[in-house]
């Protein structure tokens, strides 16, 4: 069963949540339409993102909430800087999400800027490898300078689940250069059936750079850095990180 769902964030206004951004249009009041297959679509819950020093979340440290058992979103929202470490291990996963395809796009011309999708297993032996236990939890990410003057960006995610439902799905991705926090976005996914397809786009609208920002960025490649952080039910079970180059093909 596959479900689809588009969904806005925005790291400057924290006053409200944006409304979904109604692609769907055979969608009903309670969110789900019948699609082109027979399966229903969902349109996403979103809050915006926003600096936890506008709205009085404690700071936090990444030595404190790795000795936590549980990490819950208002841990991370306090977090000041990029972390060092993987705050889960992927055994914290126990809802099986896998992600499987990403893909950016200008969402003002629809190039798209980026896409990468995850080739299917070829294993079949059944026979225990050793593998990298934090394989596939980063990426690094190359793009010209004219990615920083881009105002809104859509980000497709597909992703499947195992065999336990999920509720209350939620994303809270920090951007950072250097130890500043350049922008936090917070998505909430909602519900994802068990055994089921997900597609979502996410679309993330960028605060204005000024133009000394811009060029250090340029000039100090993988220097932005960027944590995403996955909750069910207000924990952590995944972290992946990723950074960022924008130096291409100068």
């Amino acid at each position: 069963m596959s479900y689809s769902c588009t969904s806005r964030g925005n790291s400057q206004d924290s006053s409200s949540a944006k409304k979904p951004s109604g692609n769907n249009p055979g969608t009903d009041a309670g969110g789900t339409d019948g699609g082109g297959d027979g399966s229903p679509e969902e349109t996403m819950k979103v809050k915006k993102g926003c600096n936890p020093t506008d709205v009085g979340v404690p700071v936090t440290t990444e030595e404190d909430l790795l000795a936590s058992a549980v990490i819950t979103p208002e841990d991370v929202l306090g977090l000041q800087k990029i972390t060092e470490n993987y705050l889960c291990s992927p055994d914290e996963n126990i809802y099986n999400i896998d992600f499987t395809r990403f893909k950016i796009r200008d969402m003002e011309t629809g190039t798209v800027l980026f896409e990468i999708t995850k080739p299917p297993s070829t294993d079949k032996t059944g026979e225990k490898r050793d593998v990298d236990p934090n394989a596939g939890r980063f990426v690094r990410y190359q793009f010209t300078p004219a990615f920083l003057r881009l105002r809104q960006v859509g980000a497709t995610v597909e992703f499947t689940v195992g065999n336990l439902p999920i509720e209350n799905f939620r994303m809270i991705e920090r951007h950072y250069f250097r130890e500043k926090l350049l922008k936090s976005f917070d998505f909430e996914f909602g519900f994802c059936m068990p055994n089921s397809k997900n597609t979502c786009e996410h679309i993330y609208e960028f605060p204005p750079l000024s133009e000394d920002s811009v060029r250090e960025m340029i000039l100090h490649p993988y220097e932005t850095q960027s944590d995403s952080f996955y909750f069910v039910d207000n924990k952590l079970v995944m972290h992946n990180k990723a950074d960022y180059s924008y130096n291409g093909g100068t």
